[in-house]
């Protein structure tokens, strides 16, 4: 049996501008990719910036991920009561606040705190905006609406973290976090202008929202993408000194292949849909598996550059798959949290994020070179996958027990 989650929007007021209302939420979307993603790309520049080396440079990487992990649970779960816009809003201006700050940061301890700053806002904006684009959406278009929502992610790292990666390459690393800052303050006044008020839905409570948290179900989801998902990130937090050091280019070659990861990750999302509609869990099997996989191809061909590029995009494409099924995944398992699991699901995927980047930094510092922490990403996929092989188990005796859970139904106020 697969549980189903509908969502059953109350009559909300609709925006003057519906074209400028979603634009606006994407754009949050797309600064927050930006802000990301952009770090790796700058890593050698930032790192001898503030005076440190790559792989310590990469804890700010860390930094920003640990600040996503702390700050989308408990901004979730504490916002689920208050005005959708208002909450918007706010989340915005401190992420304009948090990377303001990494650009004027004058230590490198002082960026790693500013970059923790940055990240909190991150995982409750996804979750809010995920939650504002279904009131806003005419019935029974949820789903394209979140989709529409997330596709600030992949816009982000075709256009945002290529451009600001030359844009920091050519003007400073500083100015790729004072572009973000900016981008994130045009949200504001976008959101401002253009997406209606809503009224608080206070049938939510804090302890319902972290009620999920007791499902094992929703743990072991989150645990699958905490550990199995950081293998992409610890190859990808050290790209750049990956195509430069390994692959013998130029740094101008680097916003190329984060434009060629970016731009795969549309593909990407086109088939993670498709894969979920045919079946959630055996989408998440094959994408973690597949994930390794690629991984391990691309620490073999990593010196060659068209064979890296190829396999660059299979780990693109591969995780755009894993991310959306496991979104899909905590949809079903969450139940009436869905706020939560929204914001959840981002929290899981920084904190591999930090894992990855750490972990990566640890044995290039060891000295194994920019192809060991793709190999640390096979092993994190195969840990995922004895974590998602736990969750599979339990999954089929919960479907085949005399008291499978029926269906969900979720009102989003």
């Amino acid at each position: 049996m697969r549980r189903r989650v509908a969502f059953l929007a109350l009559p909300v007021p609709q925006p003057r501008h519906p074209f400028l209302a979603t634009a606006a939420l994407i754009l949050g979307g797309i600064a927050i990719g930006t802000t990301e993603f952009v770090t790796m790309g700058l890593l050698p520049q930032i790192s001898d910036g503030v005076g440190v080396s790559i792989p310590a440079g990469g804890h700010t990487i860390s930094a920003y991920a640990a600040g996503v992990v702390v700050g989308a649970p408990l901004i979730a779960a504490l916002g689920a009561t208050l005005p959708r816009k208002g909450l918007l809003l706010g989340l915005m201006v401190a992420f304009a606040v948090g990377n303001g700050l990494s650009a004027l940061a004058p230590t490198y301890e002082t960026l790693v705190g500013a970059r923790f700053l940055a990240g909190l806002p991150h995982g409750a904006y996804f979750g809010v905006a995920a939650l504002v684009a279904v009131d806003l959406a005419p019935a029974g278009r949820a789903g394209r609406a979140v989709g529409t929502v997330m596709l600030g992610i992949p816009i982000a790292n075709v256009l945002g973290v290529p451009g600001a990666t030359w844009l920091g390459q050519t003007l400073g690393w500083r100015s790729a976090y004072w572009l973000v800052a900016m981008l994130g303050l045009a949200t504001v006044a976008l959101v401002a202008l253009q997406v209606p008020r809503l009224a608080a839905d206070r049938s939510r409570t804090v302890r319902a929202e972290l009620g999920a948290l007791t499902n094992l179900q929703v743990l072991l989801t989150l645990a699958v993408g905490a550990v199995g998902f950081g293998g992409m990130f610890a190859m990808y937090s050290y790209i750049a000194p990956t195509v430069t050091e390994v692959t013998g280019l130029s740094s101008s070659a680097v916003p190329v292949f984060l434009l060629v990861f970016g731009a795969s990750g549309f593909v990407g999302n086109l088939v993670a849909g498709r894969m979920g509609d045919w079946s959630v869990l055996r989408s998440v099997v094959i994408g973690m598996t597949g994930l390794g996989v690629s991984l391990g191809l691309f620490a073999l061909v990593a010196r060659w550059t068209v064979p890296a590029l190829v396999v660059l995009v299979l780990v693109s494409v591969l995780a755009s798959v894993l991310v959306i099924n496991l979104q899909l995944r905590l949809m079903q398992v969450a139940g009436a949290a869905q706020t939560l699991a929204a914001a959840g699901n981002h929290a899981a995927l920084n904190l591999a994020n930090a894992l990855g980047a750490w972990l990566g930094g640890v044995v290039i510092a060891r000295g194994y070179g920019y192809t060991a922490p793709s190999w640390v990403g096979v092993g994190l996929a195969v840990l995922g996958l004895g974590v998602l092989g736990v969750s599979v188990l339990l999954h089929r005796r919960s479907v085949r027990g005399p008291a499978a859970a029926p269906a969900v139904a979720t009102r989003v106020a």
